[in-house]
């Protein structure tokens, strides 16, 4: 299996070579490490070349914008084709709160795409509370990638599928209250689905609380199965292929 998006940082865990390790013996054979910032991307870098299991996306993140600099940009083009980097992201759109500066956002989003295109690069979308706009913008670039932590609604769901995007599902599909994400689950074909985490946040249950990694993706592999009435392997296996195809592992 595949954790098509989480973050491995000394930040997050004191101990990384025993994390890969664990997820290592979980059965998870490749994840991918998003950066957010520059701090975060560097990290990615270092960590595509020590561990055979790690690949990288490498992007800003909409939230992530304070120390942002025009010359990342330049930086962002010259190792978006670095070895073992699959993907531009983690990139998008974030309204969530107060005071937040959305005309940087948009354009700051827009310049990634044009790299992304430029390259022939998949990209990983967070989209949080801004949903149209990403639509609005994503629907101008002739693109793929993932929807990450899909929260939208099943039409927004297909309107994206359309433009060539696959729906990023984590722990967020075991909790309670998750009614929309498993109303997408139920409606949509599995090829459309990616298997993610985004630790070490949104742990699923029954660990929610702890800190959240990578070995953790069978759980969510069960709960989709158990939403669509099928076998956990072909979610495996299904899910897996999705995430081959969309990058060049």
């Amino acid at each position: 299996m595949i954790d098509t998006h989480c973050h491995v940082s000394l930040d997050y865990y004191d101990d990384i070579p025993k994390l890969i390790e664990k997820i290592k013996n979980s059965g998870i054979t490749k994840i991918v490490v998003n950066g957010c910032d520059m701090k975060s991307n560097l990290e990615v870098l270092n960590l595509v070349k020590q561990y055979d299991i790690v690949y990288g996306a490498i992007g800003f993140h909409p939230t992530e914008l304070d120390d942002f600099k025009d010359n990342d940009l330049i930086w962002l083009e010259e190792h978006i084709n670095d070895d073992k980097i699959v993907a531009l992201g983690e990139i998008g759109l974030d309204y969530h709160y107060d005071n937040i500066d959305k005309t940087k956002q948009n354009i700051i989003f827009k310049k990634q795409l044009e790299i992304a295109k430029k390259h022939c690069k998949p990209i990983i979308v967070h989209s949080r509370d801004s949903i149209s706009d990403t639509y609005n913008i994503l629907k101008e670039y002739n693109l793929r990638g993932s929807l990450h932590c899909f929260s939208g609604s099943l039409e927004m769901a297909r309107m994206f599928i359309k433009l060539g995007y696959l729906i990023g599902v984590g722990g967020v599909v075991t909790y309670k209250n998750a009614k929309n994400i498993v109303n997408v689950i139920k409606n949509i074909d599995l090829e459309y689905i990616l298997l993610e985490t985004d630790a070490p946040y949104l742990t699923p249950e029954p660990y929610r609380g702890n800190k959240n990694d990578s070995s953790y993706i069978p759980i969510i592999a069960k709960k989709i199965a158990e939403i669509k009435n099928i076998n956990q392997e072909l979610v495996e296996k299904t899910t897996n292929d999705n995430s081959c195809r969309l990058f060049d592992f």
